[in-house]
């Protein structure tokens, strides 16, 4: 429960120094540097248009833009990134290195007269919608400090003005983790403010990463470079903004939700018109249509990069041709009424043709991608044959929105074969492979012994063939994880595929791997995610879920156990059963003659899973009633793992 919102875990905690020459970064190759030279050959550079885009509209900025909680924790910084403004390094990938220059810029933005945007404050965009009496604030950021921050800006320029909605457009914790810094429970009963947000928004945010939320919090940190240096050769930029913020993540129950598309809502005296959107970028979203204003807001529908269909921190695979049909519908119903379209991210399109084209040609990325895997996929060829023979033609990869800043084509082709056919490419020697150890061993004989495997994986780097070079030193380090000439040979690998890179998470993927293999993990540089108000929104039944997931079942396959939970304050009755060395839990029921019983409320059982108090603490006050035996209690309670939020990656 301590990595409830994996897309938050992470830290500004920097490695240590280097120790020697050879595990000190490196520059880029000759091999880098002829890469990026291909990619200025293949993509029109001349075209600055998002430069005038993201820059249209600036009303205010700070001179410098640093953001901490009450404790003086740095939870967001735009500053230290000068080095934007001056020639491309030769270790960044000049198609990221652009979106970078573009990402940096922050400030507050009119979008059109009545609609405002506070963009680089946080991983997204807030939206400002003028309303009869006050604002509509639309997807709240991720931390409170940074909404804090963001709705000074506004206050500073306009005035104070009060808030009278709020708009969640989706599950992802960027766009309603804030959302305390603009209201209380107090404001929603009351009716002074109302809260937005998509069908079943509520149960999508408290079971997104519960269940494995420890190894997608893990990832995430890969993901983000949370643990890299802000520099030329460390994290750059995540492609869909710049990182992700670190403060407090808050929710509220929403008053009002959106069911279908058509619903309208007056809010403030201003007319909105929904599209319910799910299943795509989000299992629950909307975008909605001002038509007053002829806008269209397209929450994450529709960004200035490809967007994932695969996170490779580790999530459910998103359906491209859901996706794609949302975006067909959205031109079809707001295409011949809209003059300007923003997003959740990025920055905005003017003009009804620059609008709708921006829309239709990411909805022909998802589709071609769709298309294209099925279509090779139903000839025979494999995930990863698909991968390394599908690009988007120039009609779309032309477009600086469709790169893959983010998303990227070969994770997302994968994934479309994953979708339908799942992981087995249907080769039988890959049915049950052995484990990484085992097969680094075997393939470090098949090349002559240690000394066989390093010659050929120097020979692959020398070549620039780095892709070849870290899949055959990866086997060494699987095999001997303490050798320290093959770390430091698949770290330079790394580091120059992470040049290479023009996906964000790509690139902090490969160097924050290099990094943990020249200075090893960073124990305890995770930060504490799970709040008290996420946790207090996650159903019960999926509590005792992730207790189940815990349970370490070694030595107890005879033993049976039931055991009954009361919580009094929620008039809710559970019945866990042990049995089969699995831990069920069975709503709405009590055992006569239990093992055990516990009674308590959902409150105290909270403050448990946040780390706040334990049931030994609350059991010895009275909070916590126990009955039976303690034995059995402990036969369950005592075998929960905890889970390692610092587990190895690169090495076993």
């Amino acid at each position: 429960m301590k990595r409830t919102l994996s897309l938050l875990l992470a830290s500004f905690l920097m490695l240590g120094s280097t120790h020697s020459a050879d595990f000190a970064r490196k520059p880029a190759s000759a091999q880098t540097k002829q890469a990026h030279e291909k990619v200025i050959e293949r993509l029109p550079f001349e075209n600055t248009e998002d430069f005038k885009l993201a820059t249209r509209g600036l009303l205010a900025k700070p001179d410098a833009l640093v953001i901490k909680d009450k404790s003086g924790r740095v939870v967001w910084n735009m500053t230290g990134m000068e080095y934007l403004d001056g020639p491309r390094p030769d270790t960044v990938n000049p198609s990221l290195w652009r979106q970078a220059k573009l990402n940096a810029i922050h400030g507050l933005f009119e979008v059109t007269q009545g609609i405002y945007q506070v963009r680089g404050y946080d991983l997204a965009n807030v939206t400002f919608i003028e309303g009869k009496t006050g604002w509509i604030v639309v997807d709240p950021l991720t931390a409170a400090e940074t909404m804090q921050a963001a709705m000074a800006l506004v206050d500073s320029h306009f005035g104070k003005r009060p808030v009278k909605a709020i708009l969640a457009t989706h599950s992802h914790a960027d766009h309603f983790a804030g959302v305390r810094a603009l209201a209380s429970e107090d404001d929603l009963a009351s009716g002074r403010i109302r809260f937005v947000a998509p069908e079943h928004f509520v149960k999508e945010v408290s079971s997104e990463n519960v269940i494995a939320g420890n190894a997608m919090g893990r990832r995430a940190g890969y993901m983000f470079g949370n643990l890299l240096p802000a520099s030329p050769q460390g994290a750059i930029d995540s492609g869909l903004g710049k990182s992700v913020a670190f403060g407090s993540i808050t929710l509220l129950t929403p008053t009002d939700t959106i069911t279908k598309t058509g619903q309208k809502l007056m809010l403030d005296g201003i007319e909105v018109e929904f599209q319910l959107t799910p299943g795509a970028e989000a299992p629950a979203e909307f975008v909605f249509y001002l038509p007053h204003l002829k806008a269209l807001c397209v929450a994450e529908e529709v960004n200035g990069v490809m967007h994932n269909l695969y996170t490779p921190r580790g999530a459910k695979i998103r359906d491209a041709l859901v996706w794609s049909r949302h975006l067909t519908d959205m031109v079809e119903l707001f295409g011949e009424r809209t003059d300007v379209v923003f997003g959740s991210h990025h920055w905005p399109r003017w003009g009804r043709e620059a609008g709708m084209e921006y829309i239709s040609k990411q909805r022909d990325m998802y589709r071609f991608m769709h298309d294209q895997t099925v279509r090779l996929m139903n000839q025979g060829y494999t995930s990863t044959e698909i991968s390394n023979m599908l690009d988007l033609p120039p009609s779309l990869a032309q477009e600086f929105y469709n790169r893959d800043y983010y998303g990227t084509v070969s994770h997302n082709v994968r994934a479309v074969y994953n979708f339908y056919l799942g992981f087995f490419d249907g080769v039988p020697a890959n049915l049950n492979p052995q484990e990484p150890e085992v097969r680094g061993r075997k393939m470090m004989a098949l090349a002559g012994g240690p000394d066989g495997l390093l010659r050929q994986a120097k020979m692959a780097s020398e070549a620039g063939d780095y892709r070849w070079a870290s899949e055959l030193l990866s086997h060494y380090v699987f095999a001997h994880p303490k050798h320290k000439q093959a770390r430091a040979l698949l770290a330079d690998a790394y580091e120059q595929l992470g040049y290479q890179a023009e996906s964000g998470p790509w690139r902090n993927f490969y160097l924050t791997g290099a990094q943990e293999l020249r200075d090893g993990v960073v124990l305890g540089g995770s930060v504490r995610t799970a709040s008290q108000d996420v946790v207090s929104s996650v159903p019960t039944g999926m509590f005792l879920d992730f207790m189940a997931v815990r349970f370490n079942p070694e030595g107890l396959d005879d033993v049976e156990v039931k055991i009954n939970l009361d919580f009094t304050d929620t008039k809710e009755k559970f019945v866990l059963s042990l049995d089969n060395s699995v831990l069920n839990n069975i709503p709405n029921k009590q055992v006569e003659n239990p093992d055990a019983s516990l009674t308590l409320t959902r409150a105290i059982f909270n403050q448990v899973a946040v780390g706040q108090t334990s049931f030994a603490k609350e059991i010895v006050k009275g909070n916590v009633k126990v009955g039976g035996s303690p034995l059995a209690l402990m036969k369950v309670f005592a075998n929960l793992d905890e889970f390692n939020p610092d587990f190895n990656i690169v090495t076993p």
